[in-house]
């Protein structure tokens, strides 16, 4: 499945030895790509709408930010802190619209710190794949809440492999509540971290 994914987009996203070997700051984890097994279980329960603006924080080679894009048209910026991914995320770009010559303006990619991310007023959706230390995910969430105060909008988290932490923090320190909790049925029998957890502010 991975390698016929890859040929439909063009893109090559896959994990290699240089990206286990690569240092990475003490508070981001390497290279993870979420296997498209669990992205098809996700979208077949979770739905984007092609107005709504993904954000996906380590984001990597850009695995996700072609796969929304290519299958609900939706914009997608990919935050990534290596450059050496980030390099490898706007080369796969560079073929993948080749294909869809649409996803030239619609997928962006910064290289960046997640914290330093600018949160643009539109951004609605916020992908994370327990890309960093719990730490981080204080700023970056803080700077959604304060982007949520100044353009008020439906804003939605959605968290695969969610840690203890992640969790506890956004269900006793903030506004966020659970919505939705989708297992991988057949995928993943004996690990119950492997999940996604949607996060939301109800009105």
């Amino acid at each position: 499945m991975e390698e016929e994914y890859e040929q439909l987009m063009n893109i090559r996203t896959g994990i290699h030895l240089e990206d286990i070997k690569q240092k990475m700051n003490v508070h981001y984890n390497p290279y993870e790509p979420t296997p498209y097994a669990a992205l098809d279980i996700l979208f077949q329960q979770y739905k984007l709408d092609s107005s709504d603006q993904i954000v996906d924080f380590g984001c990597g080679k850009g695995r996700l930010a072609f796969y929304i894009h290519y299958f609900f048209h939706a914009a997608v910026t990919g935050v990534e802190m290596s450059e050496a991914l980030y390099s490898e995320a706007v080369e796969n770009k560079d073929y993948y619209v080749e294909q869809v010559p649409d996803g030239e303006e619609q997928i962006q990619f910064c290289c960046c710190l997640a914290e330093e991310y600018d949160i643009h007023p539109l951004d609605n959706r916020f992908y994370f794949f327990n890309p960093f230390s719990i730490q981080v995910f204080y700023k970056i969430i803080g700077n959604i809440l304060l982007s949520m105060e100044q353009s008020g909008r439906d804003v939605e988290l959605v968290l695969y492999y969610p840690s203890e932490e992640y969790i506890m923090f956004l269900e006793n320190q903030t506004i966020f509540e659970l919505k939705e909790e989708i297992q991988l049925p057949g995928l993943y029998e004996n690990n119950p971290s492997e999940k996604f957890l949607v996060y939301w502010v109800p009105y």
